[in-house]
């Protein structure tokens, strides 16, 4: 991403980014991350999560306007931000709630209200990048959630993305979403591959896994025992958040008092569980309804995904035609994910062994 960032300064191509994968793996982290990188190198940047609604132009509306005024504020640039806030004011009406973004400027007609969110969100990008490469400064935008986001937007997104990157000028957008989103974005628009850096972000290594563990122990003069970094490793997957909780409750019941050991793990693992299904999970499954559970329960039954939906409907009793709109709901609501044609998967690592500790019996 510092690379892309830098190019982008000296007016030349500079990829944007794209994470895919599970929850708790650490995608928003890494957004976190590109968004110190883009303040060291002197970018305004702004974040954006999408919401379940899927609705992102308002929010990019929000975010381009937080940019040119925050440029201004900087860099007392006067008339050439008035334009740009006065362009993205015509935009905003054009937008099916036609609110009008809240300040004190004329709307400038011409360039971004045609009414084709594709063309105009371009002519917003390229408004946006041409004041910033004037004053010798970058946008980076950060979006996260973006797999909600519709097909209509994300093919708006792509091409107000490609224009600006045609032009070279200095703004970029770093995204994350599901495993769903890399497919989704490809199927957009053919040219997404050239315009992003698609990075799977997933597990741990043993070695990564088990340093994640360590290292912050060192500092404390703790260690671990092997037995105890196994276990661990096993119980979460490797996967970054849930080592961190499993890795937190064997800390705070270690007998010490310079060691950790696998009695002290083992002793914790009920504890880091009760805090996952509380926490985490339970949250994750608050707004589906009895014919939802029952088909997360029968993927559950199948072990670790992905799994055959014909053999989902089979346990179930029923077809799969008969099952789709409950498959289709979960994948809208961001339950579960399909990797190709006919097979599910959840999108929560160790969601399967939550439903049979929610649900012993399908």
């Amino acid at each position: 991403m510092d690379v892309a960032l830098q190019r982008l300064l000296l007016g030349r191509d500079g990829r944007s980014q794209m994470l895919t994968g599970l929850r708790g793996v650490g995608k928003t982290v890494l957004l976190v991350e590109f968004e110190t990188l883009a303040e060291s190198r002197e970018y305004f940047h702004e974040h954006i999560e999408v919401s379940e609604d899927g609705v992102l132009a308002p929010e990019l509306v929000g975010a381009f306007r937080r940019v040119l005024l925050a440029m201004d504020a900087k860099r007392r640039i006067g008339e050439r931000v008035r334009r740009a806030l006065g362009i993205l004011k015509a935009f905003s009406l054009k937008l099916p709630d036609g609110l009008e973004i809240s300040i004190d400027v004329d709307a400038v007609a011409g360039p971004a209200d045609s009414g084709n969110l594709s063309s105009d969100l371009a002519a917003l990008f390229v408004e946006v990048g041409e004041v910033a490469r004037a004053y010798d400064t970058g946008v980076l935008i950060t979006i996260d959630e973006l797999h909600y986001v519709d097909y209509a937007t994300l093919t708006a997104l792509i091409t107000g993305l490609h224009r600006a990157s045609q032009l070279n000028l200095p703004i970029t957008v770093a995204g994350a979403g599901l495993p769903s989103l890399a497919a989704l974005t490809g199927d957009v628009k053919t040219y997404a591959e050239r315009l992003f850096e698609f990075s799977t972000i997933g597990s741990l290594s043993d070695e990564l896994a088990s340093s994640a563990l360590t290292i912050p122990a060192l500092d404390e003069g703790v260690t671990w025992e092997e037995g105890a970094l196994a276990r661990t490793r096993e119980a979460s997957r490797g996967f970054p958040y849930f080592i961190q909780e499993f890795g937190k409750a064997a800390w705070n019941l270690a007998d010490g008092p310079d060691r950790i050991t696998l009695d002290d793990v083992e002793r914790s693992m009920p504890l880091a569980i009760a805090q996952l299904d509380d926490g985490f999970f339970r949250v994750r499954i608050g707004k589906t309804n009895d014919s939802e559970r029952a088909y997360l329960r029968a993927m559950a039954e199948l072990g670790r995904g992905p799994v055959n939906s014909a053999d989902v409907a089979k346990i179930l009793g029923k077809t799969t035609n008969a099952l789709g709109p409950t498959r289709d709901a979960l994948i809208r609501r961001a339950m579960c994910f399909s990797p190709r044609r006919g097979l599910i998967e959840f999108t929560v690592p160790l969601f399967d062994e939550y439903m049979i500790r929610l649900m012993p019996q399908i």
